[in-house]
């Protein structure tokens, strides 16, 4: 029998240039999966799509998700600095120039 066949999009949003791409997958198929299945990773080929972290319409998802009709799976470059690292900075920062300025 034949396994019914979801529409989803799979996009990722590099530096200089966005892709958006409407496949085709089989029910049953994990996020990663239909990821590395949609061809993305050939516009891309300095992303590492067994690693990078996903979602679906903004929300962090495991790899174990199943995809569903009309998801929209989201894939996010890699960190470049920890926002808590640069908060804190920043407020170390602020602190400092307010004692200065005392």
């Amino acid at each position: 029998m034949v396994k019914p066949v979801l529409e989803i999009e799979v996009v990722y949003a590099g530096v200089n240039h966005q892709v958006l791409r409407s496949v085709s997958m089989p029910e049953g198929i994990t996020v990663r999966a239909a990821v590395l299945a949609s061809g993305i990773g050939a516009d891309f080929p300095e992303l590492n799509l067994d690693e990078c972290p996903l979602g679906i319409f903004g929300k962090a998802i495991t790899d174990a998700r199943v995809i569903e009709a009309g998801d929209r799976i989201e894939i996010y470059r890699p960190l470049l600095a920890d926002p808590k690292e640069v908060r804190r900075l920043r407020a170390a920062k602020a602190a400092e120039a307010k004692a200065r300025n005392s």
